[in-house]
Protein backbone atom coordinates (compact mmCIF):
# COMPACT_ATOMS: atom_id res chain seq x y z
CA UNK A 1 0.00 0.00 0.00
CA UNK A 2 1.34 3.43 -0.92
CA UNK A 3 2.12 6.21 1.73
CA UNK A 4 -0.67 8.26 0.81
CA UNK A 5 -2.99 5.40 0.49
CA UNK A 6 -2.05 4.22 4.10
CA UNK A 7 -2.59 7.54 5.53
CA UNK A 8 -5.96 7.81 4.00
CA UNK A 9 -7.48 4.32 5.62
CA UNK A 10 -5.98 5.34 8.87
CA UNK A 11 -8.19 8.61 8.65
CA UNK A 12 -10.72 7.42 7.34
CA UNK A 13 -10.56 4.47 10.39
CA UNK A 14 -10.21 7.38 12.93
CA UNK A 15 -12.87 9.48 11.48
CA UNK A 16 -15.35 7.11 12.45
CA UNK A 17 -14.05 5.27 15.17
CA UNK A 18 -12.98 8.16 16.73
CA UNK A 19 -14.95 11.48 15.46
CA UNK A 20 -14.39 13.25 18.89
CA UNK A 21 -10.86 13.22 20.16
CA UNK A 22 -9.87 16.29 22.71
CA UNK A 23 -7.25 15.84 24.89
CA UNK A 24 -8.50 14.12 28.47
CA UNK A 25 -6.54 16.87 30.52
CA UNK A 26 -9.39 18.90 32.43
CA UNK A 27 -9.06 22.51 32.60
CA UNK A 28 -10.96 25.73 31.94
CA UNK A 29 -8.66 28.39 30.33
CA UNK A 30 -5.55 28.25 28.76
CA UNK A 31 -3.17 28.95 31.86
CA UNK A 32 -4.85 26.15 33.21
CA UNK A 33 -3.48 23.19 30.05
CA UNK A 34 -0.44 25.03 30.05
CA UNK A 35 0.15 24.51 34.18
CA UNK A 36 -1.10 20.62 33.07
CA UNK A 37 1.02 19.36 29.91
CA UNK A 38 3.66 21.08 32.30
CA UNK A 39 3.26 18.59 34.38
CA UNK A 40 1.81 15.64 32.45
CA UNK A 41 5.85 15.59 31.29
CA UNK A 42 6.76 11.72 32.29
CA UNK A 43 3.52 11.32 34.09
CA UNK A 44 -0.55 9.95 33.53
CA UNK A 45 -2.99 12.37 32.67
CA UNK A 46 -5.17 10.97 35.39
CA UNK A 47 -2.57 11.53 38.26
CA UNK A 48 -2.27 14.98 36.84
CA UNK A 49 -6.01 15.68 36.53
CA UNK A 50 -6.20 14.18 40.53
CA UNK A 51 -4.02 17.13 41.62
CA UNK A 52 -4.72 19.72 39.89
CA UNK A 53 -8.14 20.71 41.16
CA UNK A 54 -6.19 22.23 44.34
CA UNK A 55 -3.94 23.79 42.54
CA UNK A 56 -6.14 25.49 40.02
CA UNK A 57 -8.17 26.93 42.74
CA UNK A 58 -5.61 28.76 45.03
CA UNK A 59 -4.06 29.21 42.08
CA UNK A 60 -6.36 30.31 39.36
CA UNK A 61 -4.26 32.98 37.92
CA UNK A 62 -0.66 33.59 36.30
CA UNK A 63 -0.07 36.68 39.26
CA UNK A 64 -1.52 34.15 41.71
CA UNK A 65 1.14 31.08 40.97
CA UNK A 66 4.33 33.98 40.20
CA UNK A 67 3.78 35.39 43.77
CA UNK A 68 4.21 31.54 45.06
CA UNK A 69 7.58 30.08 45.58
CA UNK A 70 8.31 26.21 44.61
CA UNK A 71 8.27 24.90 48.19
CA UNK A 72 4.54 26.06 48.29
CA UNK A 73 3.64 24.44 44.69
CA UNK A 74 5.67 21.35 45.05
CA UNK A 75 3.40 20.29 48.33
CA UNK A 76 0.12 20.55 45.53
CA UNK A 77 2.16 18.04 43.10
CA UNK A 78 4.29 16.33 45.14
CA UNK A 79 2.67 13.06 43.45
CA UNK A 80 3.74 13.71 39.80
CA UNK A 81 7.03 12.92 38.60
CA UNK A 82 10.06 15.14 39.26
CA UNK A 83 7.91 17.29 41.42
CA UNK A 84 10.98 19.62 42.35
CA UNK A 85 11.31 20.60 38.57
CA UNK A 86 7.76 21.36 38.11
CA UNK A 87 7.07 23.07 40.73
CA UNK A 88 10.13 25.72 39.59
CA UNK A 89 9.21 25.33 36.35
CA UNK A 90 5.42 26.76 37.10
CA UNK A 91 6.88 29.16 38.88
CA UNK A 92 9.22 30.40 36.48
CA UNK A 93 6.46 30.23 34.24
CA UNK A 94 4.03 32.02 35.84
CA UNK A 95 6.52 34.80 36.43
CA UNK A 96 7.35 34.83 32.95
CA UNK A 97 3.81 35.25 31.81
CA UNK A 98 3.17 37.68 33.97
CA UNK A 99 6.52 39.98 33.16
CA UNK A 100 6.66 38.83 29.19
CA UNK A 101 3.87 37.92 28.31
CA UNK A 102 0.86 40.21 29.82
CA UNK A 103 -0.29 37.29 31.95
CA UNK A 104 -1.96 35.59 28.45
CA UNK A 105 -0.01 32.42 27.22
CA UNK A 106 1.38 32.92 23.98
CA UNK A 107 0.17 30.97 20.52
CA UNK A 108 3.44 30.59 19.06
CA UNK A 109 6.15 28.05 19.12
CA UNK A 110 8.64 30.57 19.12
CA UNK A 111 7.35 32.42 22.27
CA UNK A 112 6.14 29.23 24.28
CA UNK A 113 9.40 27.47 24.15
CA UNK A 114 10.39 30.39 25.77
CA UNK A 115 8.59 29.22 29.05
CA UNK A 116 10.57 27.78 31.72
CA UNK A 117 9.13 24.10 31.46
CA UNK A 118 7.60 23.91 27.78
CA UNK A 119 9.45 22.33 25.47
CA UNK A 120 8.48 22.00 21.61
CA UNK A 121 5.88 19.16 22.76
CA UNK A 122 4.39 20.91 25.18
CA UNK A 123 4.14 23.85 23.10
CA UNK A 124 2.39 22.14 19.75
CA UNK A 125 0.03 20.60 22.22
CA UNK A 126 -1.09 24.29 23.29
CA UNK A 127 -0.51 25.85 20.11
CA UNK A 128 -3.07 23.00 18.84
CA UNK A 129 -5.49 22.51 21.93
CA UNK A 130 -5.89 26.10 22.69
CA UNK A 131 -5.26 27.89 19.56
CA UNK A 132 -6.84 25.13 16.73
CA UNK A 133 -3.20 25.07 15.05
CA UNK A 134 -1.73 22.46 12.59
CA UNK A 135 0.77 21.23 15.49
CA UNK A 136 1.84 17.83 16.15
CA UNK A 137 3.09 17.01 19.47
CA UNK A 138 5.00 13.70 19.57
CA UNK A 139 5.15 11.81 22.91
CA UNK A 140 5.56 8.39 23.13
CA UNK A 141 2.37 7.40 21.68
CA UNK A 142 2.41 9.11 19.42
CA UNK A 143 5.79 8.01 18.05
CA UNK A 144 5.20 4.35 19.16
CA UNK A 145 1.82 4.16 16.95
CA UNK A 146 2.84 6.42 13.71
CA UNK A 147 5.84 3.77 13.30
CA UNK A 148 3.99 0.53 14.59
CA UNK A 149 1.25 1.61 11.62
CA UNK A 150 4.01 2.60 9.04
CA UNK A 151 2.99 6.23 9.00
CA UNK A 152 6.16 7.01 9.33
CA UNK A 153 9.74 5.22 8.34
CA UNK A 154 12.12 3.71 10.85
CA UNK A 155 14.34 6.28 9.39
CA UNK A 156 12.58 9.07 11.97
CA UNK A 157 14.30 7.98 15.02
CA UNK A 158 13.15 11.46 17.04
CA UNK A 159 10.12 13.02 17.81
CA UNK A 160 11.36 15.58 15.52
CA UNK A 161 11.58 13.60 12.73
CA UNK A 162 8.58 11.64 13.20
CA UNK A 163 6.43 14.55 13.65
CA UNK A 164 7.72 16.64 10.23
CA UNK A 165 6.63 13.23 8.38
CA UNK A 166 3.57 13.33 9.81
CA UNK A 167 2.58 16.93 9.09
CA UNK A 168 4.12 16.07 5.86
CA UNK A 169 1.07 13.60 4.69
CA UNK A 170 -1.31 14.41 7.40
CA UNK A 171 -4.29 17.27 5.89
CA UNK A 172 -3.41 20.34 8.00
CA UNK A 173 -7.24 20.94 9.00
CA UNK A 174 -7.42 17.22 10.56
CA UNK A 175 -3.86 17.44 12.32
CA UNK A 176 -4.98 19.26 16.06
CA UNK A 177 -7.37 16.07 15.77
CA UNK A 178 -5.03 13.23 14.34
CA UNK A 179 -2.76 14.47 17.34
CA UNK A 180 -5.08 12.71 19.93
CA UNK A 181 -6.21 9.91 17.76
CA UNK A 182 -2.83 8.81 17.68
CA UNK A 183 -2.28 9.37 21.31
CA UNK A 184 -5.50 7.73 22.10
CA UNK A 185 -5.04 4.81 20.20
CA UNK A 186 -1.85 4.12 21.81
CA UNK A 187 -2.87 4.77 25.31
CA UNK A 188 -5.76 2.42 24.91
CA UNK A 189 -5.28 0.17 22.16
CA UNK A 190 -1.64 0.32 20.74
CA UNK A 191 -0.16 0.09 24.13
CA UNK A 192 3.61 -0.45 24.47
CA UNK A 193 3.63 -4.17 26.08
CA UNK A 194 0.65 -5.87 24.97
CA UNK A 195 -1.11 -4.17 21.74
CA UNK A 196 -4.61 -5.35 21.34
CA UNK A 197 -4.73 -6.30 17.74
CA UNK A 198 -7.22 -8.16 17.44
CA UNK A 199 -9.94 -5.93 18.90
CA UNK A 200 -8.11 -2.89 16.56
CA UNK A 201 -9.90 -1.64 13.47
CA UNK A 202 -6.49 -0.63 11.42
CA UNK A 203 -5.49 -4.81 11.95
CA UNK A 204 -5.11 -5.87 8.22
CA UNK A 205 -3.13 -2.03 7.18
CA UNK A 206 -0.86 -1.91 10.39
CA UNK A 207 2.60 -2.77 9.45
CA UNK A 208 3.18 -4.17 12.46
CA UNK A 209 0.26 -6.25 12.38
CA UNK A 210 1.26 -7.86 9.05
CA UNK A 211 4.29 -8.87 10.25
CA UNK A 212 2.86 -10.73 12.93
CA UNK A 213 0.80 -12.74 10.86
Amino acid sequence: MRKKELYQHVIDYFEKAMPVAETELHYSNPFELLVAVILSAQCTDKRVNQITPPLFRDFPSPELMAAATPEVIFGYIRSVSYPNNKAKHLCGMAQMLVRDFHSEVPGTLEDLVKLPGVGRKTANVIQSVIFNKAAMAVDTHVFRVSHRIGLVPKSCTTPLATEKQLMKYLPEEIIPKAHHWLILHGRYVCTARKPLCESCGLNGICKESLKNQ
